[in-house]
């Protein structure tokens, strides 16, 4: 399960990187600063399964979990939601080294 958490961690810290490269590239390119949030990256990469994620959550979950806060989530900037999701991923599969020495339980 660790490993798992971890790999994905580590594919949204990859997704996140990319995305802030393309925004830095976009941002020198128009000499100004331009920040994609991830409801318009979803939306240009596939809308059809962001229509189905509000339809979903609208209808099985509760409408308020989509209107104030999965929105909120979507104007946010691509990179530091998934830099986000990689920290949290990362952290739940984090375990602590075992201390070593002399008072180290055996």
């Amino acid at each position: 399960m660790r490993f798992l958490l971890r790999a994905i961690s580590l594919l949204a810290l990859i997704v996140a990187v990319i995305s802030a490269v393309i925004d830095a590239i976009r941002s020198l390119a128009a000499s100004e600063v331009i920040i994609t949030p991830l409801g318009s990256a979803w939306y240009s990469f596939s809308p059809d399964t962001l229509n189905l994620a509000q339809a979903l959550i609208q209808r099985n979950v509760h409408p308020y979990i989509w209107d104030p806060i999965v929105q909120w989530i979507l104007l946010q900037p691509t990179w530091g939601v998934f830099l986000a999701l990689s920290l949290i991923l990362y952290l739940v599969a984090w375990r602590r080294p075992r201390p070593a020495g002399r008072f180290a339980a055996r």
